[in-house]
């Protein structure tokens, strides 16, 4: 960012970084509507997946500077990583709470940092290391508190979609010379590829309302946001945009709640306060002035 930017330029990033979030928070929302609840629970995790990272896929290739889209030997362990984290999230979502669900996904910011350390030989800092033990005593919470209920499943699910997504972070890292759009319509047509011999083999197909839902799942909770997400760091710093895409974990379980009346337990919400209390932590009281 041009620190001689004018701040309306500034205030238009904070704003378009805002949208991002709000948009990717209604992840819970999609999923645990009507018409996808009606999916068999066997089954809702691998069409939500797989159709949702078609469409994002689609809506995300008018962005990309195809004269630059270029195969590098690390895109494999990204796209790997990436589309382990979509499916994990995505039955996660169906078999636990969306704040469960959410809250360890952001865990993935603690492995991003052990994971940058070794293998990009980052500088562990001590403001890392504080997020992460805020971290994982929020996973101890939430996964304590589950631990022998019908949800426990979800949990792990969703623990493992939270290491996925660092591994997905770091990658991105390493790659950070690449074009973005690029870069995300690749790890969504990985992701719809590994699952399409699952759905294919299975004949599993949305109707109805569900193409409906599953193309506003992919189109305007993953593909606009990163757009809008691109644009927005032109202009504001790293770590404030982490700090404001805070937003995503704290209105999703709200909207699942206000729109389908979700409950969640104690636990999850004190463990989900530990997450983000960390994150708040690292990016505001030891940001780096």
């Amino acid at each position: 960012m041009d620190p001689d930017q004018p701040a309306h330029e500034t205030a238009r990033g904070r704003w378009l970084l805002i949208a991002a979030a709000v948009l990717w928070s209604t992840s819970g929302l999609f999923v645990k509507s009507p018409p996808l609840q009606a999916l068999a629970e066997s089954d809702r995790g691998l069409i939500i997946a797989c159709y949702r990272a078609l469409f994002a896929a689609l809506s995300m290739a008018p962005f990309v500077n195809w004269k630059n889209v270029r195969w590098r030997r690390g895109m494999l362990p990204m796209t790997v990583s990436f589309a382990v984290m979509n499916f994990l999230f995505i039955a996660a979502m169906t078999q636990t709470t969306a704040a469960a669900a959410i809250f360890l996904q952001y865990t993935g910011t603690g492995w991003a940092f052990l994971f940058g350390a070794l293998f990009l030989g980052e500088r562990i800092l001590r403001s890392n290391l504080v997020a992460l033990v805020f971290g994982l005593a929020g996973i101890v919470c939430i996964v304590g508190g589950q631990w022998h209920g019908e949800r426990f499943a979800g949990t792990l699910l969703a623990l493992g979609s939270g290491l996925a997504y660092g591994a997905v972070i770091v990658s991105l890292r390493g790659l950070h010379r690449e074009d973005s759009a690029w870069l995300v319509v690749l790890n969504h047509v990985a992701s719809a590829v590994v699952l399409i011999p699952w759905i294919a083999s299975r004949g599993l197909v949305p109707v109805g309302q569900q193409w409906a839902v599953i193309a506003a799942l992919g189109a305007i909770q993953m593909g606009l946001p990163y757009v809008l997400f691109a644009k927005g760091l032109a202009h504001v710093p790293a770590q404030e945009a982490g700090l404001i895409t805070l937003l995503e974990a704290v209105l999703n379980p709200f909207w699942v709640w206000l729109f389908w009346g979700e409950r969640v337990d104690v636990s999850t919400w004190i463990g989900g306060s530990l997450i983000l209390g960390g994150l708040l932590l690292r990016y505001v009281v030891f940001r780096p002035k």
